[in-house]
């Protein structure tokens, strides 16, 4: 049985996801962050040395970072969500599962930081801006006629890319990449990523 450490309004949600698509059992230990500082609470730091979420724990072993356990789940219940080994679409899902966690998320975070040093932050902020127009772009120009990022069907990319394609929709990106903008709102509609909110709990992004 896996149990998942969730963090609310965070990349976890997209794990439980995972999990409900693949109707596979698992424990539910949920975390909220501080109401004022949005941090997450000091007790994740007993369940991992960086006290982030999500944490997945499997047969006495704890794996951190979204990317390492979605595909860890995969190989074990989802291998249909995962390209033929060695095809050109290993390669892109590859790729795209790293930049979901890398280059994706560097502009959106930094976005976050400098926002909350007010007027101190404000040099950086068109080249911010110029970062997040460059790689929601490229994520919107990524989506196949499908719908999807590597596949024709839902795959495992799919998953690790919507938590930054809900951040840009959530940021008015949306009116400008419609296809990204598709993207969310078809995987909203999914009776697994709706199970997914009802036991994750309130989230942000939705």
């Amino acid at each position: 049985m896996f149990l998942v450490h969730h963090l609310n309004n965070s990349r976890s949600q997209r794990i439980l996801w995972l999990l409900e698509e693949l109707e596979v059992s698992y424990d539910l230990r949920r975390y909220e962050r501080d109401a004022v500082t949005n941090l997450a609470p000091s007790e994740l730091a007993s369940v991992h040395p960086l006290g982030k979420a999500p944490v997945l724990e499997h047969d006495g072993r704890k794996i951190a970072e979204s990317g390492a356990i979605v595909e860890y789940i995969c190989h074990r219940y989802g291998r249909h969500l995962l390209p033929r080994v060695n095809s050109d679409e290993a390669i892109t899902h590859l790729e795209l599962m790293h930049f979901a966690e890398g280059s994706a998320m560097l502009p959106i975070l930094l976005q976050l930081y400098t926002s909350r040093l007010g007027e101190a932050g404000k040099p950086l902020h068109p080249r911010i801006e110029q970062q997040l127009d460059s790689h929601f772009h490229f994520m919107d120009k990524m989506l196949r006629p499908s719908g999807h990022f590597v596949l024709d069907d839902l795959s495992a990319v799919d998953v690790m890319m919507s938590f930054p394609a809900e951040i840009a929709v959530r940021q008015g990106w949306g009116k400008r990449l419609p296809r990204l903008a598709q993207f969310v709102e078809e995987i909203h509609a999914r009776p697994a990523w709706k199970r997914a909110m009802e036991r994750g709990g309130a989230y942000s992004f939705a």
